[in-house]
C-alpha cells in the first residue's frame, strides 16, 4: 500500500498550467506544463529548498536536473531514484538535494515523463531544437518566478541529458547575453556525459579487460564492433553508427557474462531463460532505466516506479487522464536515432570559449556506458586556452570527511572530478562524493 505525503500548492499560471490544491512528498512544491512550442508541452516540477537558514528561498541557488535516455524521466528516475526528497518505497532521502537547493526537475525531450506532444511530428529530431525547447521552458519560468532571476543557477545531468545540458547551457547563455531572459546562469555539470559516443565506445575492450571481465578473445570482439563504429561515425553515418552500438550490446553483455554495464561491480544473477535477449539489453544496457542493482532488482524497481507515477503521483499531481507517464519515451529515442551519436564536444569548446560558466564533469570509476577512460580522453583533446593549464595542473585526492572519495583535477573554468566506488549514476552510490562537488560548485 502506498504511502501518501500531501502539502501546500502554490497557486501559479503558465500557458498550459492548471492550479492544483495538492503537492506529492514534503516541503513546497510547484509543478506545470508548459507549450514551449505548438504541440509540445514540456513538464517541470520545483522543489523549494527545504533546510536552509536564509531569509527567501530565492537566495539558494536554483538546481535544474536532466536526465539521461534520452527518454529518461527526471521527475521519476531523478527525483525518486536519485536526488529528490523521497526515495522509491516512499521514505525520506537523508542525502537529498532538496535540502541545501531549490530543484527543478525536467521531463525532457518533449515525450520524456509527462512532457508530451501532440503529434510525433512534434518532437525534437536534434540537440539543438531540444535546447531552444529548454530555454523557451525557462523563459516561461522566470515570468512565473520573476524571484529567481537573480539566483545562481546550475545545470546538473546525467548521461545522454549532459549531452543536451551543453548545448542547453549555451543557447541560454546567448539568451542572456542577448536580453531575451534574465538568469544568472552560474555552472553546467556533465555527470557521465554522452558527449563523445567514439571515445566512449573505443574504451569499452580495453576496460573491461583491464578489470578481468573479458579475456583477450573477448576484448578482440568487441574492439572490432567498437571500430565498426568509429568507421561509421567517421563516414558521418550516425545512423548507421547508432544501429551497430545497439548490436555492441548484445555483444558486450555476451562476451562479459551478463555485466551489469552501469556498475560493473555490482552482483548479478544468472541469466534468466524466461528472459528474452531484448529485455535482457534493456535491462543491463539499455538507458531506459538507470538504476542497475541486479537485473530481479531493476525490473522491480521499474515496474514500481512506473506504478507510482502513473498512479498515486498522476493523481496527487492533477496530470491530465491523457497524459500517461512514459508512453512516448520509445518514440523520444527513435525521433533522435540520427542525432544519438553524433558528439557534442565542439559546444564543450565553444562554453570553455566563449563563456564565463564554469564546466563540471564527473565519471564513476565502476560505469561502462560512459566509462571513465573513454571520458578522461576527449576532455584532454578539448581545445581552448587553457588546455596545457589542466593537462598540466596537478590531480588531488577529494578527502570528505576523513575518507578518499575520489579525485579533481582543475584548471580555469574547467573541472573534473574521478569518482570512486560509483558507477553511472554516481549520486546513487557515492552520495558523499558529489556533495563535495555541489559544496565546492553550488553552495555559497
Amino acid at each position: 500500500m502506498w504511502k501518501y505525503y500531501v502539502v501546500a500548492h502554490w497557486i501559479i499560471q503558465t500557458t498550459t498550467t492548471t492550479a492544483h490544491n495538492n503537492g506529492f512528498g514534503p516541503g513546497r512544491q510547484d509543478w506545470g506544463f508548459s507549450e514551449v512550442r505548438q504541440g509540445a508541452h514540456m513538464f517541470w516540477w520545483l522543489y523549494f529548498v527545504t533546510d536552509s537558514d536564509v531569509d527567501h528561498y530565492s537566495e539558494r541557488p536554483i538546481v535544474i536536473w536532466l536526465q539521461g535516455g534520452p527518454g529518461g524521466s527526471s521527475t521519476g528516475y531523478g527525483n525518486f531514484e536519485e536526488i529528490g526528497p523521497l526515495d522509491l518505497d516512499l521514505h525520506e532521502r537523508p542525502h537529498t538535494w532538496v535540502k541545501y537547493f531549490n530543484v527543478l526537475f525536467i521531463d525532457n525531450p518533449v515525450g520524456a515523463g509527462y512532457s508530451h506532444v501532440d503529434d510525433a511530428t512534434y518532437l525534437s529530431k536534434n540537440n539543438e531544437e531540444i535546447a531552444q525547447d529548454l530555454v523557451n521552458l525557462m523563459r516561461q519560468f522566470y515570468e512565473t518566478f520573476p524571484e529567481f532571476r537573480k539566483t545562481p543557477l546550475h545545470i546538473f545531468s546525467e548521461s545522454y541529458g549532459g549531452k543536451m545540458a551543453v548545448q542547453f547551457a549555451y543557447q541560454l547563455h546567448l539568451a542572456v547575453k542577448d536580453g531575451s531572459i534574465v538568469s544568472n546562469l552560474r555552472s553546467v555539470a556533465l555527470g557521465a556525459p554522452w558527449i563523445s559516443p567514439e571515445d566512449s565506445v573505443m574504451s569499452w575492450g580495453e576496460f573491461l579487460l583491464n578489470l578481468g571481465f573479458v579475456d583477450t578473445k573477448g576484448f578482440g570482439v568487441i574492439h572490432k564492433a567498437a571500430k565498426s563504429i568509429r568507421v561509421s561515425m567517421r563516414d558521418n553515418q550516425t545512423k548507421a553508427a547508432t544501429d551497430l552500438w545497439r548490436s555492441m550490446q548484445h555483444i558486450v553483455t555476451k562476451e562479459a557474462i551478463g555485466i551489469d554495464c552501469y556498475n560493473v561491480l555490482k552482483p548479478q544473477r544468472s541469466i534468466s531463460a524466461a528472459i528474452s535477449k531484448d529485455e535482457y539489453e534493456m535491462l543491463h544496457f539499455g538507458e531506459q532505466h538507470p538504476i542497475q542493482h541486479d537485473m530481479m532488482h531493476t525490473m522491480d524497481s521499474s515496474h514500481k516506479l512506473n506504478r507510482l507515477m502513473r498512479g498515486p503521483v498522476s493523481t496527487t499531481l492533477g496530470i491530465p487522464n491523457h497524459v500517461l507517464w512514459g508512453s512516448q519515451k520509445d518514440m523520444v529515442f527513435a525521433a533522435l536515432f540520427d542525432d544519438f551519436m553524433k558528439p557534442t564536444t565542439q559546444v564543450v569548446e565553444t562554453l570553455l570559449n566563449t563563456t564565463e560558466l564554469d564546466v563540471i564533469i564527473y565519471t564513476g570509476q565502476l560505469d561502462l556506458v560512459v566509462s571513465t577512460p573513454g571520458t578522461v580522453r576527449w576532455v584532454e583533446k578539448l581545445q581552448w586556452p587553457g588546455r596545457e593549464g589542466y593537462l598540466n595542473a596537478p590531480r588531488q585526492g577529494i578527502d570528505y570527511r576523513g575518507v578518499l572519495e575520489g579525485y579533481e583535477k582543475n584548471y580555469g573554468k574547467l573541472t573534473m572530478y574521478w569518482i570512486d566506488r560509483a558507477g553511472h549514476m554516481a549520486p546513487v552510490d557515492n552520495h558523499m562524493a558529489i556533495q563535495y562537488i555541489l559544496d565546492k560548485h553550488v553552495i555559497v
